[in-house]
């Protein structure tokens, strides 16, 4: 009963702290927000308990990207999945993956921001990219030789200030130059 009770108010003592920090001030929706996403991935993000955290407050949904991220000609589905305070990249390699690779999984603190008029917002967002993109910013910026791109990878980016890009090669995630 002790450890109930210890438990039941460490999480009221969490959300008030979430609440003061802004966490509740932006928008995150619920997998089934998203029409096109295939039945089997919504269950798996709401057994895991995922919300995907919006840029914007209005607007169009974001944050779950389709794309062919293991291979030319396969799509695959990519969704930012926020869970207690962190949010990490879940990339399922078919409509019917149970087990969805994780990438990048940071605090979501990092990503909290506020406009000049003071309204908050969540600075993450993730997008498919292509090869002529992915060379673009190496031959722009350096970085990371890319191996050779057949398929999209997915840009990780904080808005206006930078972004990493992932791709697939030879059974791992690289990590490839983005944005500056």
């Amino acid at each position: 009963m002790r450890r109930r009770l210890a438990g039941i108010l460490l999480l009221v003592a969490t959300c008030a702290a979430q609440s003061r920090n802004g966490a509740a001030s932006y928008r995150r929706l619920e997998p089934d927000s998203f029409p096109d996403l295939p039945p089997s991935i919504v269950s798996v993000l709401r057994v895991r308990g995922c919300l995907v955290p919006q840029p914007l407050a209005n607007g169009s949904p974001r944050n779950v990207i389709r794309g062919e991220f293991f291979e030319k000609g396969h799509d695959a589905w990519a969704v930012l999945c926020s869970v207690h305070g962190f949010s990490s990249i879940l990339v399922f390699r078919n409509a019917t993956e149970q087990n969805p690779a994780e990438l990048a999984r940071r605090s979501e603190q990092l990503y909290r921001q506020r406009t000049w008029d003071g309204r908050a917002f969540y600075a993450r967002q993730i997008d498919p990219v292509d090869r002529k993109s992915i060379m673009d910013r190496y031959r722009g910026l350096g970085g990371p030789k890319p191996p050779p791109i057949d398929h999209q990878g997915i840009n990780d980016a904080m808005l206006e200030k930078a972004s990493e890009v992932y791709y697939w090669y030879r059974g791992q995630w690289r990590k490839l130059t983005g944005d500056d």
